[in-house]
């Protein structure tokens, strides 16, 4: 299979793309700095290719999708968490801009060349969420980063069910809890967490990939969510888990669509 892994250069996405280039996979790593790319494509085994790939810049998300010919997998796993108050070139919140529409843009420009099914990945805070679609870009409201974050993963938990709601095939993955970097941008608690505490509980970014190597070949049933069964869904073995409600809310997931092709252009 040819697959792309957004955000394959660090993390989850690092040791997704790496099991699956040693499987014997095509992968495309799409990532926004090329010097992390290519050090993270010199420690892999198999066929690795890099792009270029700013989820944060719609020109850019134009840019590579126009580069692709065909892709049997897309794996939506790029992510920040804990950003101050930030918009992407495009003026969307960062949060909001880079986990979800950057990927919704991605996904409706790739379109029909993506020949089996797309890959969001998620986390169990969508539960602690509430979809805000009078101010989806925090215009309005008073801003918290982990608010916007866990606002964020809501919007790909209700992507995936929209897409599925559209006749597509796809999957939502949960690394749980895991020991990566994704703090560094954040405040100094989130980052001494980061840094002190979550070397010290957390899975390693290999265990966290289990999810979403589990997704990327599943036979589950179609918009399956596939989460650690550990406590409140951080540690563990990935098995089938029952998202929150609001996840599956119908009329949600179409309001999300329909806002996102809206401010992003793009639509399937």
């Amino acid at each position: 299979m040819r697959i792309i892994i957004t955000g394959g250069n660090s993390g989850v996405g690092k040791a997704t793309a790496s099991a699956m280039a040693a499987a014997g996979h095509e992968v495309v790593i799409a990532c926004r700095s090329l010097s992390k790319g290519r050090d993270a494509v010199s420690s892999m085994k198999g066929h690795v290719e890099l792009a270029e790939l700013d989820l944060a810049d719609l020109a850019s998300v134009r840019r590579f999708a126009d580069s692709v010919d065909q892709v049997d997998v897309l794996v939506n796993n790029a992510g920040v968490l804990g950003l101050p108050l930030t918009r992407t070139v495009d003026g969307f919140e960062a949060h909001m801009g880079t986990n979800h529409l950057g990927h919704f843009a991605l996904t409706c420009l790739l379109g029909d060349r993506i020949r089996d099914r797309v890959v969001v990945v998620s986390s169990s805070n969508h539960a602690l969420a509430r979809m805000h679609f009078d101010d989806l870009n925090w215009r309005r409201r008073r801003y918290s980063p982990l608010a916007a974050y866990n606002e964020s993963k809501l919007a790909n938990m209700l992507f995936v069910h929209e897409l599925v709601q559209r006749g597509r095939t796809a999957y939502v993955s949960d690394p749980g809890m895991t020991d990566t970097d994704i703090t560094r941008d954040g405040p100094g608690p989130l980052r001494w967490a980061g840094r002190v505490v979550a070397p010290r509980i957390a899975q390693t970014a290999e265990d966290g990939a289990r999810s979403t190597i589990q997704a990327i070949s599943t036979d589950l049933p179609n918009g399956t969510y596939i989460a650690p069964r550990g406590p409140l869904h951080q540690w563990g073995r990935p098995k089938p888990t029952k998202p929150a409600t609001k996840a599956r809310d119908s009329e949600s997931s179409r309001r999300l669509w329909e806002l996102s092709a809206e401010l992003t252009g793009c639509d399937w």
